[in-house]
């Protein structure tokens, strides 16, 4: 799934999105990150090295631990194009149980950390299997 998102580095509010995993899924998300102008993120501008990070946790309506369950892979596809996506192999979501949870996507460079998204996850268990 794909989703696009205008990110403002000086209003210090991620962009809200809710997302789903199949458990014992492989578990891709794109992200596309443009600027307040339209123009795409440049996350490789002016000799900027950025990172991204990412985990998700039970919520805390569901009797969260506050602990991470999960470290979402995050990877720049496109970094001139402010492109990048969050991943789980099928053996972390099949370790998943079934709820609601909660996540986050955080983006820095150097010590300059940014929470660009945050937002709900429901795992839906698996009901059939491959044979």
């Amino acid at each position: 799934m794909a989703n696009s998102l205008t990110f403002d580095p000086s209003a210090g509010t991620p962009v809200s999105v809710n997302l789903t995993i199949n458990s014992g899924a492989d578990f891709i998300n794109d992200f596309t990150v443009k600027t307040t102008s339209g123009s795409a993120f440049d996350f490789s501008g002016a000799g900027t090295t950025w990172t991204g990070s990412s985990q998700m946790a039970k919520s805390v309506s569901i009797g969260s631990s506050g602990y991470a369950v999960a470290t979402f892979n995050v990877g720049f596809t496109s970094a001139a194009g402010g492109k990048f996506q969050i991943s789980l192999g099928s053996t972390d979501t099949r370790s998943l149980t079934e709820g609601r949870y909660v996540y986050d996507v955080l983006v820095s460079s150097g010590t300059t950390v940014y929470k660009i998204i945050d937002g709900n996850i429901i795992v839906k268990p698996g009901i059939s299997s491959a044979p």
